[in-house]
């Protein structure tokens, strides 16, 4: 027997693999190829005879594809003797979120059993546990245990019939071999023979074979009278594992259902989180417009105190009315000019205001009324045009003024 594969070469194969980019790479979705990784790492470490390997898999469309493969045998109890049976595990492009595709693979010396209630005549595995698979509880070891656990109560392989065998007796449904073991064939009918002669194989030229050096079982042996009791008992049994089979099922829905509903509470947690995230991205940018019209308000803030220092002890010294002449004083030659200009402006204005009432009164005639029109709108014009370019080089140089004084208010 050889010794069991290195289980750290294992672990490096299956990250190499998963890992691959490009045409060579696995089908599987990335958010599951941690778990396949596990899945298989568990598989290896509980049944070492079960090794994993990358195959080329043909749908039934014609279609391949470059899939993860297990090969190799799983322990089944039968009679207390322990055999191996040749299996293959196909992990599918869905897996986990799928069951994967099990096959049992009969050597040259070795026949699928017809009928069995698990495998068909191809090799393709069926069982209850793959049928109710459910994701993320569901996994390779306890597939490989309950595979197990059904082909130890019915084989689902035995021992090809020999060209030249004997065949002593037309009724006859079993023989025993040299190590004791009963061998037999599922009768289909009474006209065909089912006797197999012995054929011992040694633990070291077959991995099939039990632990005494028995040959590969055959198909569960049939009395032509069975035992009452023994009825009794088998069909208890097979109540109670259907039972228990019921229950197994209807917990693994009840969970499932549970699980939906954490994933359904988790998705909107993740939706509620991004949505916090945005809000506080935009109380951020806020804060910091904010800050930046503060700034503005702090630098207004401290040209008025300065305008108010300057002009406070001019207003105390006045006690009657106020002259609004001396009251604004042009701070500089642009806003003397300003002042001009806008006061030129306005009285433009209600000259031309007064020159209407004039004119739709009768007080005047049209053609003196048209003349001075003519030459105050002309002044008015040069008057605004002044203001609009004084107004310019106002702005420009509050802008330097600004610029110079923003750096004692940043934050």
């Amino acid at each position: 027997m050889s010794p069991p594969p290195n289980p750290q070469f294992t672990l490096q194969f299956l990250s190499n693999v998963l890992c691959q980019r490009g045409p060579s790479s696995l089908p599987y979705t990335e958010d599951a190829k941690w778990l396949i990784r596990q899945h298989l790492v568990s598989l290896t470490e509980t049944h070492p005879s079960l090794q994993p390997k990358t195959a080329t898999y043909n749908h039934n469309d014609g279609t391949t594809v470059n899939l993860l493969q297990v090969d190799g045998t799983i322990p089944m109890v039968y009679q207390s003797v322990t055999y191996n049976i040749p299996i293959i595990i196909w992990l599918m492009e869905t897996y986990p979120r799928s069951s994967p595709c099990v096959y049992v693979a009969p050597t040259r010396d070795m026949i699928i059993k017809r009928p069995h209630p698990h495998v068909n005549p191809s090799g393709i595995v069926s069982i209850p546990y793959l049928h109710n698979w459910v994701y993320p509880s569901s996994n390779l070891v306890d597939m490989v245990r309950n595979l197990s656990h059904l082909f130890g109560r019915e084989p689902p392989l035995y021992t090809r019939q020999s060209q030249s065998q004997s065949r002593p007796n037309e009724n006859s449904l079993a023989t025993t071999s040299s190590s004791g073991l009963e061998v037999g064939v599922s009768n289909l009918g009474n006209s065909r023979p089912t006797s197999i002669p012995p054929r011992a194989y040694s633990s070291l030229s077959s991995p099939y074979g039990g632990g005494g050096g028995g040959r590969f079982p055959a198909s569960p042996q049939r009395q032509n009278t069975d035992d009452p009791n023994e009825v009794y008992r088998k069909n208890a049994i097979n109540k109670l594992v259907d039972s228990l089979h019921g229950d197994i099922t209807m917990l693994r829905k009840n969970r499932e259902v549970e699980m939906e509903g954490l994933i359904s509470a988790q998705m909107v947690l993740r939706q509620r989180e991004e949505v916090l995230a945005k809000g506080l991205r935009e109380m951020v940018g806020e804060k910091e417009g904010l800050e930046q019209q503060l700034q503005m308000v702090l630098m207004n803030t401290d040209i008025l105190e300065g305008w108010l220092r300057d002009n406070e002890g001019k207003m105390g010294m006045k006690t009657g009315n106020v002259d609004t002449d001396e009251a604004f004083v042009p701070c500089d030659a642009l806003s003397k000019q300003m002042l001009e200009s806008t006061a030129s402006d306005l009285a433009i204005e209600d000259a031309i205001y007064s020159l209407d009432k004039a004119a739709q009164e009768g007080s005047i005639p049209v053609d003196q009324y048209l003349k001075n029109i003519r030459s105050l709108s002309r002044e008015q014009f040069f008057h605004r045009a002044t203001a609009a370019k004084v107004r310019a080089a106002q702005m420009q140089t509050q802008v330097v003024s600004m610029a110079a004084r923003a750096p004692q208010y940043a934050m």
